[in-house]
């Protein structure tokens, strides 16, 4: 009987109230107590524990206590059969979605139609999206745990301020504790900055930096198992990565890029053209792109401005009076392709030259051009 009452007195047999407390005791006391005590409190009478005296309808005598007990039991004893039913039938139902789920993973194979384990969930373990900076730095700090071997990592942008690389430091200085290698690749304007100096200094020769014209969006990588990358242009959301596919990609990316990187302390290649410098050459190629003044910044890590200043020098290095005039230029003079790079040891490694169209004249030597790349 228990949690059944009236509107007024909400309560079972076993959680009277104080006022059916006192009239129930004292009718167990007493044997029977009169029909007119019991008006304040008739859930006595709707839990059946007082019912009228046969003798005199005046009086009411209470059920006995071990009566009492043993209703409470049974409709304890039945509420629990109740909830132990809910939960088998939500433990089978549970498992039957599961199981609908792993069917939906592997549906269409062959077909093209299958997503893989782990990815058609927002939360699975292969794909989690991590939303705002605190679940971020929560993931990546239990990622740096438990790393043992290396770390890889993409930081695009401009000059890295000392305050951003202090604040890793002491991460980084637990790894080279446990012996983990640290790679990073960065834009080439991140070499004019002597906070990433003084970092790689502190952490040893277990970091090491590389630089490129132009890197990808943010990645840090984990012991090629797990990869965090950005999933807005704000970076308050992450997607942490540990289907193996995928991580294997990155993985891949980040090896070719740093092939073509340069170190950062060799010196970036020439340009081969009097005047123009090699971050001026990645402008021409970007400005022969059709890119705008902002977007060539943004992927060099460059300020707008900075960006601009660089053109004007351009421009007067070439002798163009207008924009329309510095594109051919540019083109005349061969920057309108991408530029060498620095090999590991400092040498420059040309990209292969474009295909001569048939009937066309063949390029002049590196030797004996001014515009040479």
């Amino acid at each position: 009987m228990a949690g059944h009452g009236t509107d007024e007195h909400p309560h079972g047999a076993d959680r009277l109230c104080e006022a059916g407390d006192r009239v129930y005791s004292r009718a167990v006391r007493r044997g029977r107590v009169p029909r007119r005590d019991a008006e304040a409190v008739p859930c006595l009478l709707e839990l059946a524990l007082l019912h009228p005296d046969p003798d005199d309808m005046a009086w009411l005598v209470p059920t006995s206590p071990q009566e009492v007990m043993t209703r409470l039991l049974r409709g304890v004893y039945d509420e629990v059969s109740a909830s132990q039913g809910r939960v088998g039938s939500a433990v089978a139902a549970f498992e039957r979605y599961t199981a609908l789920g792993e069917e939906s993973q592997y549906a269409g194979s062959g077909t093209g139609e299958g997503i893989g384990p782990g990815l058609g969930f927002g939360e699975g373990t292969a794909l989690r999206v991590l939303d705002g900076l605190a679940r971020i730095q929560t993931a990546m700090d239990e990622a740096t745990q438990a790393c043992t071997t290396e770390v890889l990592t993409v930081q695009p942008g401009g000059i890295r301020r000392e305050y951003e690389l202090s604040e890793g430091l002491h991460r980084a200085l637990e790894l080279r504790g446990r012996g983990v290698r640290m790679r990073g690749l960065y834009n080439h304007v991140a070499r004019h900055g002597q906070g990433l100096l003084n970092y790689l200094e502190l952490v040893g020769g277990s970091a090491e930096a590389r630089t490129l014209d132009e890197v990808v969006e943010r990645l840090i990588l984990f012991d090629r198992t797990v990869a965090f990358i950005p999933a807005n242009a704000e970076r308050t959301v992450a997607l942490e990565i540990r289907h193996p596919a995928l991580v294997n990609y990155l993985g891949t990316v980040f090896d070719r890029l740093w092939r073509l990187a340069a170190p950062l302390t060799a010196p970036l290649p020439d340009t081969g053209i009097e005047g123009i410098s090699h971050r001026e050459r990645s402008i021409a190629a970007l400005l022969a792109e059709g890119h705008q003044d902002a977007v060539v910044a943004e992927r060099l890590g460059i300020s707008v401005r900075t960006c601009r200043a660089h053109i004007a020098r351009l421009s007067e290095t070439l002798g163009a009076a207008s924009r329309t005039q510095l594109g051919v230029r540019i083109a005349q003079a061969g920057l309108d392709g991408p530029s060498a790079v620095a090999a590991p040891g400092g040498a420059a490694l040309s990209l292969p030259a474009p295909t001569v169209p048939p009937g066309a004249a063949a390029p002049t030597p590196a030797s004996e051009s001014p515009t040479a790349r």
